[in-house]
């Protein structure tokens, strides 16, 4: 991608992270790219259409993600690499609004075209699971899919006040496993 172009592509992913966060899907296209400073036409080459746009906010954040992953996963202690990992991921979505939006609104966003950024994380968080699973410090029934509900869950529950933080530890709670 040419420099302007990925300057762009980068304009408008800022915009829409902006106008997301304050005004959800109530956003329209033009108003991106007005924001961004660029034409109408310039925003479409980039992003067919709002699920596009809503993938690549999602998939920009997956790359930092990915990275506090692989840094979790590095920890000795199995929980500690768990614990690492979900807190590092909600302390990270809770001043990301548009990444909160992307993943909970109303439009399902185009996960094909973040596929590679959703895979490896989610690999790393299957090795962070299963190592704790296998540890006993999760329930033996517990998932990787499971870290995706308590994540979203979480990320509801970002009004303010820390409420998200009670919820985690609540839900950590009935996910141990019997080695605490």
């Amino acid at each position: 991608m040419r420099a302007d172009a990925r300057r762009n592509r980068e304009a408008v992913l800022d915009a829409a992270g902006e106008l997301f966060a304050r005004r959800g899907d109530a956003v329209q296209m033009d108003e991106i790219a007005e924001r961004a400073g660029l034409g109408v036409g310039t925003l479409y080459r980039h992003f067919a259409d709002k699920r596009a746009l809503l993938a690549a906010i999602i998939g920009r954040r997956f790359e930092a993600m990915t990275a506090l992953a692989r840094a979790a996963a590095e920890a000795e202690d199995p929980w500690v690499a768990f614990e690492t990992l979900l807190y590092g991921y909600l302390e990270s979505a809770e001043s990301d609004a548009a990444f909160r939006f992307a993943l909970l609104g109303p439009e399902e966003p185009s996960w094909n075209d973040i596929v590679a950024e959703k895979t490896d994380f989610a690999a790393i968080t299957e090795r962070i699971v299963r190592r704790a699973v296998d540890a006993g410090r999760l329930r033996e029934d517990f998932r990787a899919d499971d870290f995706v509900l308590i994540t979203r869950g979480a990320m509801a529950n970002m009004t303010g006040a820390g409420g998200w933080r009670r919820y985690v530890s609540l839900v950590l709670e009935g996910v141990r496993g019997p080695q605490r």
